[in-house]
C-alpha cells in the first residue's frame, strides 16, 4: 500500500465518520445529547481537515466546533431548563405564593 492509497483510506473513513456523526446529531431529540455528538461531529471535522493538509481550518473547528458552540447550547438548555423549573413551581404554588393542595 502506497502513501498516496493510505492517505485517499484515511481520508474516506473520516467523511465516513463525519456522516455518521452528523446525521446522529440531527436525528438526536435530546438538547444535551444532540450538543455532545455537535462536539463528536467537530471533532471528526478536524481530522478531517488535518488529513486535507488544512492546519488553520483545523484548528478553528477545533476550538468552535467542539468546544465553543457545544457549550454555549448546553449552557441555553441549563438556563431554558431551570426557567422552565422555576416557573412551573410558581404556577403550581398559585397566586398569593400558597400551595394549592
Amino acid at each position: 500500500m502506497n502513501t498516496a492509497t493510505a492517505q485517499e483510506y484515511l481520508i474516506a473513513v473520516a467523511l465516513v465518520l463525519v456522516a455518521a456523526s452528523a446525521t446522529a446529531a440531527a436525528l438526536a431529540r435530546d438538547p444535551v445529547r444532540q450538543a455532545v455528538l455537535l462536539a463528536v461531529l467537530g471533532l471528526c471535522l478536524t481530522v478531517l481537515f488535518t488529513l486535507l493538509q488544512a492546519p488553520d481550518v483545523a484548528l478553528s473547528q477545533l476550538a468552535v466546533g467542539t468546544a465553543v458552540t457545544p457549550l454555549l447550547i448546553l449552557l441555553t438548555v441549563r438556563k431554558v431548563r431551570r426557567a422552565t423549573a422555576s416557573h412551573h413551581d410558581r404556577d403550581k404554588r398559585g397566586p398569593e405564593g400558597t400551595d394549592e393542595s
